[in-house]
């Protein structure tokens, strides 16, 4: 959000252009790292939630989990393209790059005489805003996109900066001078120069089974339904501030089992940028309850520890969203045992995803539905009609296998 985002915790394209309406999908990659590199990452995702507050058819691009946390896409700028490989981030709206490989002015860079700067729950960039071309895919090369140049950061290892795709107004005040202006996203740009019909795209996230695994797709300009299953359930964006300035829903309850989680409706925020799934912190302890044994690691993980006497008797977790239920069964709410050295788990110990905003109910953003729970489901982000859409995927139910 800003996602890395401001009140928040911390794809496969191939088709060329055409007359007819078809989709292309870009596939989504997780880069390798080497170490605990994922320890901490609870905390970061804590911080984000305290912080954030001719056409052509549909095209669907490739993208890669980041060593399980993160979703990077390759993303061409300038004329000809330098690719970068940027974070995936539905929190937030402005698009970036130079935090690991730097940005290369070309033909088509154009200084548009502002500096830019965005902070992120678990870190920023600042730096110089300009006007270039932005290829997501053969037939998806948009003219005169925002990129800003990444002088100064903090936190961006191992990737090249973020391609933001949430709502304009999340880039209003992140430019100076001109702080009131809107920069319009890459999804504007490419409906205005007819490269799109509408402002959808669909994200296809899955558990990953290696720690590079390009095994998710980002669908610009519709949905593509080889990733999903039965119809696509849709929820307003909420109104309820903060979250109605992100792609923000409500849900009506939560349910662990038999046990009660969040008791009524509630707003909260759909964010591919964060890792895990947070609840504000008197409904996350309700579910904490619920788990005979289980604890939070502040001091060290950040994360849920769950003993394995308990782990058997495990529940779904449900959220109840426009009538329908979805689910996170017990494998969707538990880090694999392999994956502990990645996190900075101890050998043996059994972790979940599962955890808490660091604030109370009540202040407008109670839950953030990241990408654990993004990996069971087929998301649509529809601006057109300002909605949220979930469909059922191949990967939806799972048995645990630690």
């Amino acid at each position: 959000m800003r996602s890395f985002s401001a009140f928040l915790i911390a794809v496969i394209i191939t088709a060329s252009r055409s007359t007819s309406w078809a989709s292309v999908t870009i596939p989504l990659t997780k880069l390798e790292r080497a170490g605990s590199y994922l320890q901490g990452s609870a905390h970061a995702d804590r911080a984000r939630a305290s912080f954030l507050k001719t056409t052509s058819g549909p095209k669907t691009i490739p993208a890669t989990n980041l060593v399980y946390i993160q979703y990077t896409t390759s993303v061409g700028v300038g004329c000809p393209p330098t690719y970068y490989n940027l974070i995936v981030d539905t929190g937030s709206s402005n698009t970036f790059v130079g935090t690991g490989k730097k940005y290369v002015r070309t033909s088509t860079s154009v200084s548009t005489g502002q500096n830019v700067s965005v902070t992120y729950g678990s870190g920023f960039f600042s730096g110089i805003e300009y006007s270039d071309t932005v290829t997501l895919a053969a037939g998806l090369v948009i003219a005169n996109q925002s990129i800003g140049d990444a002088l100064e950061f903090a936190h961006f290892d191992g990737v090249d900066g973020i391609i933001g795709i949430g709502p304009v107004d999340l880039t209003q005040y992140t430019l100076f001078p001109d702080t009131d202006t809107l920069i319009p996203t890459i999804m504007d740009n490419a409906l205005k120069q007819g490269l799109i019909k509408q402002r959808i795209f669909g994200i296809s996230f899955a558990p990953a089974t290696t720690s590079n695994d390009t095994n998710g797709a980002i669908t610009y300009g519709g949905i593509d339904p080889a990733f999903y299953t039965g119809d696509i359930t849709y929820a307003p964006v909420t109104k309820i501030h903060p979250a109605a300035h992100y792609w923000g829903i409500n849900v009506t309850d939560v349910t662990y089992g038999t046990h009660t989680v969040i008791p009524r409706s509630t707003a909260g925020i759909v964010d591919a940028g964060t890792s895990l799934v947070a609840l504000a912190d008197d409904f996350f302890s309700s579910y904490l309850q619920a788990i005979p044994g289980a604890y939070l690691d502040v001091n060290n993980t950040g994360l849920i520890v769950i003993p394995p006497s308990s782990v058997a008797g495990m529940q779904p977790l449900n959220f109840t969203i426009n009538g329908r239920a979805f689910s996170m069964d017990t494998a969707a709410q538990l880090i694999p045992l392999n994956e502990n050295a990645i996190w900075g788990i101890e050998t043996g110990v059994q972790c979940g995803v599962i955890t808490n905003l660091g604030v109370n109910s009540g202040r407008g953003s109670d839950f953030i539905l990241g990408q654990k729970f993004m990996e069971k489901y087929y998301v649509v982000f529809d601006a057109d009609y300002k909605r949220v859409g979930f469909a059922y995927t191949d990967h939806t139910f799972s048995t645990y296998l630690p």
